[in-house]
């Protein structure tokens, strides 16, 4: 049977989707390039429909190229896919979040991804906090949401920063104050996931006084043999966003490779002439052997019976957990089980009662959230219980009162500090 596929992009001309195109012709396909802007949805009890021209839409897999301008449109055609069981490349979720900056550094940090030091701003009066946050000038400006490196600019001065913030805040636009990481001025490593695999790689530079990379503003680029680390942090990534094809950026830093964005439509001009891999054939191959899979919200699907959901416990918030057995924490059955723990990284499925709890841990509970909490309750008071019932530390510190009030010293073993009034 032959599949087919539609990939939604507003310049068919454009050289990414037309070495997509050939190469799904190529590769046998059925091969339409749809104007999202043009594409309309039904929704309604009867079922679900996405509209060209008046015309139903029947695919079984979608290639989405939604333009940073047209995001929340084109976010809400590939989500009405997904709900119809269709195929997408790149899922509404992965889509959204790699365009919000914050949102994406914000899931990558908390999953320990290294990323330059940022600070988000909504007043420019904040800017001169935020520059001490991330290690003073020079330091990077840049909007929320853009892409190619639109929005983005270098400030070598506090005032530089807070103009260029103050003139994105008055457009409405959300503000980032980034870390400038200097060793990486002008160039940036571009790595190409497909399907969870590291594809191809390129390092990107720019020309003059240019310090963006990007192969659209003139940079030039070169094909490089991507280091393990990288190569590791991107396909983690892209894994994290929910996007099986994904452009991951990264900067060569002294302490080490440091993710500056993921981009859910990545351009393949710059890396297949520069790597001379078929960039655009393992994307299509990706499709076919994928395309049967659709796309899940798990947390979702969990809360679809009435009274049932997911709960989470971190088990440094409780240290008193620690060391202690899976199983003589709390009593489950079918109602209220610990499907899961969060350990490294990696998770350890239904895991045995005489596994060993560790500071980093995070039990993933699923059952009806009132036996849950009555279930948790009791765990978590008795660890408030314990903690209170302590004996206090006992003060670091050797207070000597002096006779005269005038003075005071404080001091340990070997620190001796004395301040008089005056």
């Amino acid at each position: 049977m032959t599949l087919r596929v539609a990939i939604l992009s507003r310049g068919p001309r454009l050289y990414s989707t037309r070495r997509l195109v050939e190469e799904a012709n190529a590769l046998g396909c059925s091969v339409d390039v749809l104007d999202p802007m043009k594409l309309s949805l039904t929704i309604g009890n009867e079922g679900r429909r996405i509209l060209n021209e008046g015309w139903n839409v029947e695919v079984d897999a979608i290639l989405p190229r939604i333009g940073y301008s047209i995001t929340r449109h084109g976010v809400a055609i590939v989500r009405q896919f997904e709900r119809m069981g269709i195929y997408a490349a790149n899922s509404s979720s992965g889509i959204h979040q790699s365009r919000d900056k914050l949102h994406a550094t914000q899931i990558l940090s908390s999953n320990h991804i290294p990323v330059p030091t940022t600070a988000y701003v909504r007043d420019w009066r904040d800017v001169e906090r935020a520059i001490r946050q991330v290690g003073g000038v020079p330091c990077v400006i840049k909007a929320a949401e853009g892409t190619q490196g639109s929005g983005v600019f270098l400030a070598h001065t506090e005032r530089e920063a807070s103009e260029l913030a103050w003139e994105l805040l008055e457009k409405g636009i959300q503000v980032l104050v980034q870390e400038y990481i200097q060793e990486s001025h002008g160039r940036d490593i571009r790595v190409l996931v497909v399907g969870g695999e590291v594809v191809a790689a390129m390092r990107r530079k720019a020309h003059g006084r240019e310090f963006r990379s990007n192969f659209h503003l003139g940079g030039s680029v070169e094909g490089i043999d991507l280091p393990e680390d990288f190569a590791r942090i991107a396909r983690k990534a892209a894994r994290l966003l929910d996007l099986d094809i994904a452009g991951v950026d990264l900067l060569e830093s002294n302490r080490g490779p440091l993710l500056l964005e993921v981009n859910s439509s990545p351009g393949l001009e710059g890396i297949e002439k520069a790597t001379g891999v078929n960039v655009a054939g393992h994307i299509v191959n990706h499709i076919i052997d994928a395309h049967a899979f659709t796309n899940v919200d798990l947390n979702q699907l969990l809360t679809t019976k009435e009274g049932n959901g997911t709960l989470s416990l971190k088990i440094r918030r409780y240290p008193e957990l620690v060391g202690k057995r899976l199983g003589d924490l709390i009593v489950y059955d079918d109602d209220a089980t610990i499907v899961a723990v969060s350990r490294a990284g990696a998770h350890v499925w239904q895991p045995d009662d005489n596994l060993i709890l560790r500071e980093a841990d995070e039990l993933i509970f699923y059952g009806i959230l009132d036996i849950l909490q009555q279930r948790i309750r009791p765990l978590i008071q008795r660890t408030i219980d314990a903690r209170n019932s302590s004996p206090p530390e006992p003060y670091p510190w050797n207070i000597e009162v002096a006779e005269d009030p005038a003075a005071w010293a404080i001091s340990d073993q070997n620190v001796s500090w004395r301040n008089r009034r005056r």
